[in-house]
């Protein structure tokens, strides 16, 4: 489906109503952010529903989102790439856990090839978007700056659904304790968000303050040139050695067709995820011992012990992946060792720590989270009247309660971030084509008289996750409101589900599209509401 004429026709379409009105253009939909997410939401859209005009707007230079964002030493994949890739485009390269430019490069060609590139406007900041019932759509404001970031433009963009790629944290800068004493600091102290490309730090010393998937990655890759690396961590992680290569799924492309080997690997690695999540929740001590009884050998029981038995249980929190077992390489050869402990202050040589000791540091690395964010805190109205996320329900895992004609993209908590998002815009097309089928023009998710429950909308236990709870939606206790975090269950209810379920509300718009806004031609049922 789709193809190089209709891409054209939708291209052109859109070109139409920018060139009618440079401060006001409507498109059937409008998909905010270019990264993993908004690329494969524009591929649905083309294929799935190829007469629909759609753009993609996106705050930063080039598309890519996380991965062209984080440039830190060693940047990868913390998942496998036969799923963290798309369903419909096979990943053919050799390495399952992939560094973070061949991950770019595999973004770029998928964009390049279905003309998505084209469609994709950088530097368009989205400030806020309200809903408007009378016209079945979407208002959203939009600001161009300049590389820079200084504003060029502002102008308004209207659209019959809105469709949020933007990711689960803030771009703009992650998370940075207060440390004391880092006034006093003579070294550098960096954050991985923001690495400066002239970072030098071979001979340096270095610590490293985390024990997530970011420091498990800088440890080994810094440990390569620096005269030593240090990771210091309040309290340790569990952390999994896999090989980078996946020994089957190469077995299977040099015999198969590449999709059809893609297609198995991808299920073999979502079945086995799914199973060890399985395990580790029913039997939480095996596993924790499962996972103990790979680095003993390595490390010794005492270090293990001491820097690699974490106090929660296995997946409580994300368990951290090393490829090849990188990380247990550079601390038996003495490259780099671990430290548990808490920090009392920074000094002028480094970091002394509440135990004592002092941790001497030319260079800092505060790999200490990320800073969640719902939805980019874009400013949403509903008839004038602001949403109050905290307030909200989700629904399927992709809509809010009482906000019409909206899906956002969010990944699994314990299994690939693609998975989930593929299966969410493959859900929203058949959403608007339901519509048009139908007659109606605008969805909405209403809880009704039900209680759908109350609970976090994540229930892992890292810092980073607590701290941000409290400003996103809710979940439910139950279908379609709770999140199950189990793809096979997604899987039938978002592809085989009925879509007029008795919670998702359809109704008809009670006025013609403004002037000029004009739907396009293949808004049949924006035209029937006109």
């Amino acid at each position: 489906m789709g193809g190089p004429a209709l891409r054209r026709r939708a291209i052109l379409r859109t070109r139409m109503y920018r060139s009618a009105s440079m401060s006001h253009e409507h498109v059937d939909v409008l998909i905010v952010g270019a990264g993993i997410s908004g690329i494969g939401a524009a591929w649905h859209l083309q294929h799935l529903c190829p007469g629909r005009s759609w753009a993609i707007l996106e705050g930063r230079g080039d598309l890519g989102g996380t991965w062209d964002l984080f440039r830190y030493p060693g940047i990868r994949s913390d998942s496998d790439m036969y799923t963290l890739g798309y369903s419909f485009r096979p990943w053919t390269d050799a390495k399952a856990i992939a560094d973070g430019p061949s991950i770019m490069r595999y973004l770029r060609a998928t964009a390049a090839e279905s003309g998505i590139d084209a469609q994709i406007r950088y530097r368009h900041f989205v400030r806020a978007a309200r809903f408007d019932s009378a016209a079945a759509r979407w208002e959203v404001e939009v600001e161009i700056r300049d590389e820079s970031g200084a504003a060029l433009e502002e102008k308004t963009i209207t659209c019959g659904f809105l469709q949020m790629c933007t990711g689960y944290y803030n771009y703009a800068e992650g998370h940075m304790p207060a440390f004391p004493g880092a006034d006093a600091y003579a070294g550098t102290l960096v954050h991985p968000q923001h690495w400066p490309e002239d970072l030098d730090y071979s001979g340096k010393r270095v610590v490293v303050i985390g024990s997530g998937a970011t420091a498990v990655t800088l440890v080994p890759e810094m440990a390569k040139d620096a005269a030593h690396v240090t990771m210091l961590q309040r309290s340790p992680t569990y952390v999994v050695a896999r090989p980078d290569e996946d020994g089957i799924a190469n077995w299977l492309r040099a015999r198969l067709p590449a999709k059809v080997a893609y297609g198995l690997t991808r299920w073999k690695n979502i079945l086995m995820g799914q199973f060890f999540y399985w395990r580790s929740r029913k039997s939480p001590e095996k596993v924790k011992e499962f996972i103990l009884d790979q680095v003993r050998p390595r490390l010794g029981a005492d270090y293990v012990a001491e820097h690699f038995t974490p106090r929660y249980d296995p997946w409580d929190q994300r368990m951290c992946l090393v490829p090849n077992g990188d990380l247990f390489d550079a601390i038996e050869n003495q490259r780099a060792s671990v430290v548990t402990d808490t920090i009392d202050t920074f000094t002028p040589e480094g970091i002394r720590l509440t135990g004592g000791e002092t941790l001497e540091a030319d260079i800092v690395v505060a790999a200490t989270g990320l800073k969640l964010q719902f939805l980019s805190d874009i400013a949403l109205s509903v008839d004038g009247v602001p949403v109050d996320i905290r307030e909200a329900h989700i629904y399927k895992g992709m809509m809010m309660s009482g906000v019409p004609n909206m899906a956002w993209s969010m990944g699994y908590t314990n299994a690939s971030w693609t998975l989930k998002c593929d299966l969410t815009c493959a859900y929203v097309c058949r959403l608007l084509d339901h519509m048009e089928k139908t007659g109606t023009v605008i969805a909405t998710p209403q809880t009704g008289s039900e209680d759908p429950g109350d609970e976090p909308m994540m229930d892992l236990t890292s810092g980073y996750v607590q701290r941000a709870m409290a400003l996103f939606p809710k979940q439910g206790t139950h279908a379609p409101w709770k999140l199950y975090q189990n793809y096979t269950r997604d899987l039938l209810m978002l592809r085989f589900g009925a879509v007029e379920d008795g919670v998702m509300n359809f109704t008809q718009a009670s006025a013609a599209v403004g002037e000029g806004a004009e739907p396009s031609a293949s808004g049949a049922a924006m035209d029937r509401a006109a």
